[in-house]
């Protein structure tokens, strides 16, 4: 019996230390983020009015691609304004691309919004690098001597008059250099976010050149919001055979570079919890590749690789595709991606953790409901069902054994009071009671220990996934993938003030609270006054810490206690134990009466 308490013990602290981490830590952390991010962006609105800031270092890349020069002190709309561009427009994005460079650095996604309201202003991915917020992906080469100048990120375009790039009209770029060497780039785009650039390289030099291609994703500055332990935010991608490779921010800023093997396959680049830019370099060119903190000047993060030359031969021509996903990591739209162009593994590019496989079948689930009923929070609802059956023989067997301690329990007073303070006595008595009547005391554990991987999981498809950002469920929540938005300390919004990020206490959280207590309550009290006071707080505790989590999650575990809580009493009701939960309620509401010899 000890040991099975001390089963129960070790896991409700385990869980208890990762949730006081996301309220002790990670919770102050967003709130000084979010505290710095709006002090930004009123610095950016008094520039944009007319002052001016501090000027700070800026980018540009010759052949090896890391020269520095000014920037990072103009507006957007005044970074775009002054290049020469070609308009991008499908039913995804919207933005441009830079003939300097031929360069992608306007984009934003059409379909997302900053917030809830549709009002608001769409998804800004890519802006130039002259901006604050400067983030683009560049394609370009390296020549020598005998190649001439090649295109790089100095390198003005020519594109035709009244080019539009739409998912039906692809773009054509050409740049000709003093050797008379052609280079001709066709930039194609599909219904979202991924673009094919094709080049040809036409050698009218006369004589043999190299060149090398190299790629790269550039970005300034890191996301607003903190990173968190079950999300991986920075660089990633598949180098080769290798397999995945990711590199938090924090990883290059504080180390060297990060050098990958020659490769010929795979895909690099930068990722946020829900957009990611990456470049899938052509599948049959050895490529070297790093991921890199720059500091020369104004600091940035770069993804990059440089292809093994290519030799082109007098006279001759050379092709050389190039793939660029910038967009949202919608999980139908990165599987499919893979699948369609073959690109190894690229459906990591979500991050579905070390539960890889339960996390994605369980998305796979919700996504199959939701089109079913078109919400969200009923496909949570009727997940958890689906799970709650599989487990269903588990949890048979974790309530059956918790039946039979009960109906062994009289038995155990007898022999704690036979055996008194003799401990080795009593355990070797209890092991002799428990074989007698065929009861494991851990078969009550392993259930929820089995369970606690499908939570994470079911955790990980709602933070990670895009598709639960801005979910409706009903009534007040409009967002599943953030906290419930009500709180308990000022009346749900009755009452004129706001709360503190600490007291946000919202419905949810509290209805999990409530089946929570209501589901340990199922149980006898422990004798072990530690292990009462545990089994009276912990409903409180979690109420709090779960106040912070995604709002679908709470909804999830509210609905399971729910489910649990009929499960057990009919699987009581069927052992012939009796059902604890309306004694246990009256025995802590009621207060014992003195003994009138006292």
């Amino acid at each position: 019996m000890e040991k099975n308490r001390n089963y129960f013990v070790a896991i409700a602290l385990s869980v208890l230390i990762l949730i006081a981490w996301q309220f002790l830590y990670v919770n102050p952390k967003i709130e000084r983020e979010r505290i710095l991010a709006e002090a930004q962006k009123a610095t950016q609105q008094t520039t944009a009015e007319g002052q001016t800031p501090a000027v700070s270092g800026g980018e540009t890349v010759t052949s090896g691609g890391t020269a520095v020069v000014p920037g990072g002190t103009e507006t957007r709309d005044e970074a775009v304004s002054k290049a020469a561009r070609i308009k991008i427009d499908t039913p995804a994005l919207s933005g441009s691309i830079n003939l300097k460079g031929a360069r992608f650095d306007d984009l934003k996604l059409k379909e997302y919004h900053e917030t809830v309201d549709n009002k608001s202003p769409i998804i800004t991915l890519f802006s130039p690098s002259e901006t604050p917020d400067g983030y683009f992906t560049e394609i370009g080469y390296i020549g020598n001597a005998e190649s001439g100048t090649v295109p790089n990120d100095k390198t003005v375009w020519t594109a035709a008059a009244n080019q539009t790039l739409t998912n039906a009209t692809p773009l054509t770029l050409t740049f000709t250099n003093e050797k008379g060497v052609v280079f001709t780039r066709t930039i194609s785009v599909d219904d979202h976010y991924m673009f094919t650039v094709n080049d040809k390289i036409d050698n009218g030099s006369g004589a043999p050149i190299n060149v090398s291609a190299y790629g790269r994703v550039t970005r300034y500055n890191k996301p607003t919001t903190p990173s968190v332990y079950v999300l991986h935010e920075g660089f990633i991608g598949v180098i080769g055979e290798h397999g995945l490779n990711e590199i938090a921010y924090g990883k290059v800023e504080n180390d060297v570079p990060v050098k990958h093997e020659k490769a010929t396959s795979g895909w690099l680049g930068i990722t946020d919890k829900y957009w990611a830019a990456a470049i899938v370099p052509p599948q049959t060119l050895a490529y070297n590749s790093k991921y890199e903190h720059f500091t020369d000047g104004r600091p940035r993060f770069q993804a990059d690789y440089q292809q093994d030359a290519v030799t082109i031969a007098a006279g001759q021509s050379s092709d050389i595709k190039t793939l660029l996903f910038a967009g949202a990591k919608q999980v139908p739209l990165v599987d499919g991606y893979e699948k369609s162009y073959a690109i190894p593994q690229f459906d990591l590019l979500i991050d579905w953790g070390w539960f890889y496989f339960i996390t994605k079948p369980m998305f796979k689930m919700m996504d199959f409901f939701f089109r079913f009923f078109g919400n969200f929070g009923l496909a949570i609802l009727t997940t958890t069902v689906v799970v709650k059956l599989l487990f269903f023989p588990l949890a048979s067997k974790q309530y059956a054994s918790m039946a039979n301690m009960k109906k062994v329990q009289p038995k155990m007073e007898e022999l704690k009071a036979k055996h008194g303070d003799d401990k080795m006595a009593l355990q070797q008595a209890m092991m002799q009671l428990y074989k007698d009547e065929k009861i494991n005391p851990i078969a009550g554990c392993w259930p929820i220990a089995l369970q606690i991987p499908v939570f994470f999981a079911l955790y990980k498809v709602i933070y990670v996934t895009i598709e639960m950002r801005h979910a409706p469920f009903f009534g007040w929540i409009q967002d599943l993938s953030a906290p419930d938005p009500t709180s308990l300390f000022n009346l749900f919004g009755l009452l004129p003030y706001d709360v503190p990020h600490a007291l946000m206490i919202g419905v949810w959280p509290l209805i999990m609270g409530v089946t929570m207590f209501l589901q340990m309550r199922m149980n006898p009290t422990p004798p072990d006054p530690t292990q009462a006071m545990l089994f009276t707080w912990m409903p409180v505790v979690f109420t709090f810490m779960l106040s912070t989590f995604p709002a679908g999650l709470v909804i999830y575990w509210a609905w399971n206690n729910t489910l649990s809580i009929l499960q057990q009493a009919f699987i009581m009701k069927r052992q012939g134990v009796k059902v604890e939960l309306f004694d246990n309620l009256k025995g802590l509401f009621s207060r014992k009466k003195p003994d009138a010899a006292s």
